[in-house]
């Protein structure tokens, strides 16, 4: 299973999105984010996808999440994400090639335009609550099983 980051971005009551131009996810709202390479740790790669994608540096990350990921039609593409949240960064986030940022209230995220499970764990994650969960999404982005358990204080992932 292939490691994968993503990073919510966060300022007072907004968070940062990107729509994805390109690739794996194009055409939906996501945090940024990508593969965790073989010589890098989650959070190494985490940074390091933010720069190339948002064009920002990441500071003080806060893990909120671990999630398996089961595309029940496309198990090449199963990936576990480590999920990351910040309120704090080096640069203003511009368009690449790769992902376009857009701030968003987090009452209006576009759940409708993301991933089918976002709705039901990027409110916690955005809360800064800490879980692991599962997600096995059909062709149609239907979510087919799931499982989500909260960390409680004091426990590592």
């Amino acid at each position: 299973m292939r490691h994968v980051t993503l990073i919510y971005l966060q300022r007072g009551n907004e968070v940062l999105l990107a729509m994805k131009k390109r690739g794996f996810g194009e055409g939906k709202w996501n945090g940024s984010g990508g593969k965790v390479e073989q010589s890098e740790t989650p959070l190494q790669a985490a940074v390091r996808e933010t720069e190339e994608e948002l064009h920002v540096t990441p500071r003080n990350l806060q893990k909120v999440g671990e999630i398996d990921f089961y595309l029940l039609e496309e198990p090449d593409l199963n990936h576990y994400t480590h999920i990351y949240t910040t309120a704090e960064w080096d640069g203003d986030p511009e368009e690449t090639e790769e992902m376009r940022p857009q701030w968003f209230k987090i009452s209006e995220i576009p759940y409708d335009h993301m991933w089918g499970d976002d709705r039901y764990w990027l409110p916690d994650a955005i809360a800064g609550k800490r879980f692991k969960a599962m997600y096995k999404l059909d062709k149609d982005d239907n979510i087919v099983e799931s499982t989500v358990t909260y960390l409680k204080e004091g426990e590592d992932f």
